[in-house]
């Protein structure tokens, strides 16, 4: 590697929780995978977030401990904003990489390129948001149906999120169990998830988040009358047991009611070999691989049906189809070019007399 392709990367999570995350943390699982990838491209890293470092990569800490029970608040990020801003200028990096929603604010007039990863749906205040920040910073879709959302941004490139496939089990013998696994909300439709997994005749396990009072409300009165012997909430799962519900289940149910930008949880579940019945909606399309990997559904009718086929693929094909598409390292080279590019953008290479 040239000393110019060796770059010191600035790296800057969300404060809500530690990176890897000990449970709940989409965003900051994804950051862990691309530190990691970066480090073995033999890029320098410096990570900025909250609590312990978890990483091979210098760590600076914002907060000791991160603010999680404040989460949907908005001083903890204005506060973390402040303190990256603060310690990116006793820092020497030729580019920073800002997943947080704050911190871009305070990119206008820095001497290297910041790269903003729009981790949620690019519609209403927050494609404004980043409308107003114009070019300040240059901004990297996770699936070509988030940015269509609002093609006007100053998109500089897709990137899909992806895995470090090496640390998710593989079985091909599953169990009889379907399987929920993300946040209770309306948007990801879990009363769907039990609906057809009865009508198809198949026991459900649901696992996720649920701490917000929003999500409580919503599982109080959609999920709870639903559950019964063959509808069981098992809490909210740890990496292990993510990877154990998911490597043992017959299918994941992912029937979101929402124009996802991504889904994390299908590749995760791909990985384990286990298909994805989905209902089509925002990257779902750009994900699974229908009559492969699983099948996308354009109604929730279609759900009981996919969730008996299912049975029919081939976890190893499953398995594959990540590998080949969604590995952490080729998410970290689809970056390393973004990165690249900027710098050359700002200061080009000169040409040999």
């Amino acid at each position: 590697m040239s000393v110019r392709s060796r770059l010191h990367i600035a790296m800057v999570a969300p404060p809500w929780f530690e990176v890897p995350p000990r449970a709940y943390g989409g965003i900051e699982a994804v950051l862990n995978d691309l530190v990691q990838a970066l480090l073995k491209l033999g890029h320098q890293v410096t990570l900025i977030g909250a609590g312990r470092p978890g990483t091979a990569a210098r760590f600076l800490a914002t907060y000791p401990e991160p603010p999680s029970s404040r989460v949907g608040e908005s001083l903890p990020e204005v506060v973390h904003a402040a303190h990256v801003a603060r310690m990116l200028e006793d820092l020497d990096v030729d580019v920073v990489h800002d997943h947080s929603l704050a911190g871009p604010l305070t990119a206008a007039g820095r001497p290297v390129p910041t790269v903003v990863t729009v981790h949620g749906a690019a519609q209403g205040e927050l494609a404004d948001y980043y409308r107003q920040l114009g070019d300040a910073v240059a901004l990297v879709s996770i699936s070509t149906s988030q940015r269509l959302q609002a093609p006007d941004l100053n998109w500089v490139g897709t990137v899909h999120n992806a895995i470090d496939v090496t640390t998710f089990p593989f079985k091909e013998r599953k169990e009889d169990y379907t399987l929920f696994l993300g946040r209770f909300s309306p948007d990801k439709g879990p009363h769907l998830a039990i609906d057809a997994a009865r009508a198809a005749g198949r026991r459900i396990l649901l696992a996720g988040k649920l701490t917000e009072p929003s999500e409580r409300a919503y599982f109080d009165t959609h999920i709870r009358p639903r559950l019964g012997d063959d509808a069981v909430y098992v809490g909210e799962a740890d990496g292990a047991a993510k990877r154990k519900l998911l490597v043992n289940a017959r299918c994941l149910l992912f029937p979101i009611q929402w124009e996802e930008p991504f889904g994390m949880v299908m590749i995760e579940s791909m990985a384990c070999g286990t298909p994805v019945v989905a209902l089509r909606g925002g990257a779902v399309p750009e994900v699974v691989e229908p009559g492969v990997t699983g099948f996308v559904c354009a109604d929730p009718a279609e759900l009981p049906a996919a969730i008996d086929a299912a049975g029919d693929l081939s976890p190893a094909e499953c398995r594959a189809h990540v590998i080949r598409h969604f590995d952490a390292v080729s998410m970290a080279r689809g970056y390393e070019k973004i990165y690249e590019q900027l710098i050359d953008d700002r200061h080009p290479t000169p040409i040999a007399a």
